[in-house]
């Protein structure tokens, strides 16, 4: 190989490198230069605000999805549990707001349990053992619910979904609060460190005898709870639990943020302000094209090419 050769090899390892990590960083600032200049009353205080709230459950899920492709995994089934989450509210709320949050975030404890045991213990790939869950947790959903749409008039609960603490919405304030948590997670814990190892290399983990199982079965349990606390809150701002429309295709939305954040899908690393500013992204995706009358359809097609792209740079990066 020439030394010209060498040197544009070397350039598109280094751009690739360059877009896996920051490329969402110029997306977003991209899509809002063009909002900025051809959408209308985009820099409205109740338009950023709409924003903010809608990628509020994206930003939790993918938060909690983060954790689990960074062991070299992924969880399909966190839509899925956000509607059974969603489910069980109505059918707690005569005892108060707080037991019924409770059983929707157990809800989501164990799903992500019965996720992390079948990878961990009986040895599941995991986008076949969360995929049972996704089709048997929003099934188990219309069953709790009868099919229906359940109205939730407990304004004590829609606080949690239309309120605001010192002027910032709530459900905001809970992601936000939940980034900083999972990043110190991350970053500074041991449980953390052992992730970035499990996804890196999983046998020498074992070897070097760190607990590979209660790692794994750690991220998927982390990652239900992350979905029900979004299911908690999707309730909450729609007035309603919806089983059959809550989460859905939030595995899709949830996957695409982390990714385009930098954490790749091979595993090894963990991107956390990355994976906050894919979910912005996606949401800026989303209202940018509904805004300008294109369908919601719209918006699903281009998050699978923006999956796709992100996953051949981080392809490039990873062969260079």
């Amino acid at each position: 190989m020439t030394d010209t050769a060498v040197a544009r090899s070397w350039t598109k390892a280094q751009v690739a490198g360059w877009l896996q990590a920051y490329g969402v960083y110029l997306a977003v600032v991209l899509l809002l230069v063009f909002n900025l200049a051809f959408t209308d009353n985009f820099l409205s205080a109740a338009n950023f605000r709409t924003q903010l709230v809608q990628a509020a459950p994206v930003c939790i899920v993918a938060l909690g999805m983060a954790l689990v492709i960074g062991t070299e995994g992924v969880d399909l089934s966190v839509g899925a549990v956000m509607a059974l989450s969603a489910a069980l509210i109505p059918l707690y709320l005569g005892y108060g707001p707080v037991a019924a949050v409770l059983v929707a975030l157990v809800a989501g404890l164990a799903a992500g349990l019965f996720n992390g045991f079948l990878v961990s213990y009986i040895g599941i790939q995991p986008i076949v053992a969360t995929l049972a869950l996704l089709v048997g947790g929003r099934g188990l959903a219309l069953v709790i619910a009868h099919g229906q749409l359940i109205g939730v008039r407990d304004q004590s609960f829609l606080t949690l979904g239309t309120g605001d603490l010192l002027g910032i919405p709530i459900s905001v304030l809970v992601a936000a609060v939940l980034s900083v948590l999972t990043g110190l997670l991350v970053r500074r814990t041991t449980f953390g460190r052992r992730i970035v190892a499990v996804g890196g290399n999983r046998s020498a983990s074992a070897l070097a005898g760190l607990p590979v199982r209660k790692v794994l079965v750690g991220v998927y349990a982390l990652c239900g709870v992350f979905a029900g606390i979004a299911g908690v809150l999707a309730t909450a701002r729609l007035g309603a639990s919806d089983p059959a429309d809550i989460g859905l295709l939030m595995e899709l939305s949830a996957i695409t943020a982390v990714v385009v954040g930098g954490t790749p899908l091979t595993g090894g690393r963990v991107r956390i302000l990355g994976t906050v500013m894919g979910a912005v992204l996606m949401q800026l995706v989303r209202a940018t094209l509904i805004k300008h009358d294109l369908p919601d359809s719209t918006a699903q097609l281009v998050q699978a090419a923006i999956i796709v792209v992100a996953v051949y740079v981080a392809r490039e990066r990873s062969t260079r």
